[in-house]
């Protein structure tokens, strides 16, 4: 999901796009669901050329899949679509945490490690599994960020609700509670350990949406 720009006012698109995006990354749309444009422009109040703009941006944030003849569907982000991710994030992000030992070393500045763990923080206050998801996508991006690189940094933003749909899926393996502890853990990890501690956390994921 891409901020407002400040000061920017949401538009009707905006607000249908933020209200469907909701649903699917809360598993209220399951996975293969249809959007129907006339509906959505009936429930929001809004024409079906703003739907239809609406439905757009989720298909270019790979929630949703737009096909001849079956229209919009939410995206069924199988197997194959979801190991593709995380071998996508393993590359940015155990080579961002390479970067980073190799700036810092063991011990990472405190400016360096505020924003990750401000975002643990609030996911240790959090109660609401939408938005502890949009915070653990956060402290991943906060690591990343660790290393300065630029690129590494706008590749990984790029990911952004297509992160969160998987973190959807990831979800019944884990409490609040747990959530909070492995990655807690894996701030002092990858401090210590280096890029093997990321390389391991994002197969552990991997594991038990598959097991192996």
């Amino acid at each position: 999901m891409a901020p407002l720009d400040a000061g920017h006012a949401p538009t009707a698109v905006d607000r249908v796009t933020d209200a469907v995006r909701d649903e699917i990354l809360s598993g209220a749309l399951p996975a293969d669901a249809p959007l129907r444009e006339a509906a959505a422009a009936e429930r929001y109040g809004v024409s079906r050329h703003t739907v239809r703009a609406a439905f757009q941006r989720l298909v270019a944030e790979r929630l949703a899949v737009a096909s001849p003849y079956r229209g919009v569907r939410v995206a069924s982000f199988d197997r194959a679509t979801i190991i593709a991710l995380q071998h996508l994030r393993a590359a940015l992000e155990v080579e961002a945490v390479r970067i980073a030992n190799e700036r810092f070393g063991a011990e990472w500045p405190d400016a360096v490690l505020a924003p990750a763990r401000d975002a643990l923080a609030r996911l240790e206050a959090s109660v609401d599994w939408l938005e502890a998801e949009r915070i653990h996508a956060e402290i991943h991006r906060a690591i990343v960020a660790a290393s300065g690189s630029p690129r590494i940094m706008e590749a990984h933003a790029s990911l952004g609700s297509e992160l969160l749909l998987f973190l959807l899926h990831v979800r019944p393996h884990y409490t609040l509670e747990t959530l909070v502890a492995e990655h807690r853990e894996l701030l002092a990890d990858v401090q210590e350990v280096g890029p093997d501690a990321i390389r391991a956390h994002l197969e552990h994921s991997t594991r038990l949406l598959f097991g192996g």
